[in-house]
């Protein structure tokens, strides 16, 4: 299911800039773990809603964390912290006061990372849409509309029927939007669509908008 890249490590493909802190943060929503600073990299472990990870580094909107054992990359706009005991802030937004590492991304590597994998290097041409406010009301939307209530009919379904896989800038999480130009495939006799998109099956509502990843 997963589109794995192998040949070059996470190391390989970024050079640190500065030596800083590691900082503890936790996760928005479910969260994949993945191989690389990119969502084509390979999906390593599922970091739970409310789960707590170590902060090492971070490169633009991915930083290299630790659950459970396992270090790799995680997308911080899924990920908050708090400073001096105060209300948790988005990482993304704040990395600089949280005094954490930040390393460049070498393109030209992750490009050829990423033909290894049979996939277009380079940067991506669209974005999942919406950050942690977003997801934050999409998770209760999912919660009434879609993601507790998917028949397994409709899971067994989209298992067995993969669409062409579509890779975009930003990370799979229930609540989350589908660019308008990502094709999706109905799911017969159902209100629900899909797509792989970054390694995951995604069910997908009316309003095009994720209310169940299939792990």
């Amino acid at each position: 299911m997963y589109s794995k890249i192998a040949g070059l490590s996470a190391v390989a493909i970024l050079s640190a800039t500065t030596a800083m802190a590691t900082t503890d943060a936790t996760a928005t929503t479910d969260l994949n773990l993945r191989n690389l600073p990119d969502p084509r990299g390979e999906i390593l472990n599922v970091i739970p809603a409310e789960a707590v990870v170590t902060v090492a580094e971070c490169a633009t909107s991915w930083c290299k964390v630790t659950y459970d054992g396992t270090e790799g990359w995680a997308y911080s706009p899924y990920l908050t912290a708090s400073l001096d005991n105060q209300e948790p802030v988005v990482l993304y937004d704040n990395v600089d006061r949280f005094e954490v590492k930040q390393v460049d991304v070498n393109e030209d590597d992750r490009g050829r990372a990423a033909a290894v994998g049979g996939l277009t290097g380079g940067a991506l041409a669209m974005s999942v849409l919406g950050g942690p406010a977003a997801v934050a009301g999409g998770l209760a939307a999912g919660a009434i509309l879609g993601g507790g209530s998917v028949p397994e009919k409709t899971v067994t379904y989209v298992v067995s029927n993969p669409s062409p896989p579509v890779y975009v800038e930003g990370e799979v999480v229930v609540g989350a939007g589908i660019p308008q130009e990502v094709e999706l495939v109905q799911v017969p006799d159902s209100d629900f669509r899909y797509v792989y998109l970054n390694g995951n099956p995604v069910l997908v509502d009316q309003d095009r908008q994720i209310v169940r990843v299939i792990r």
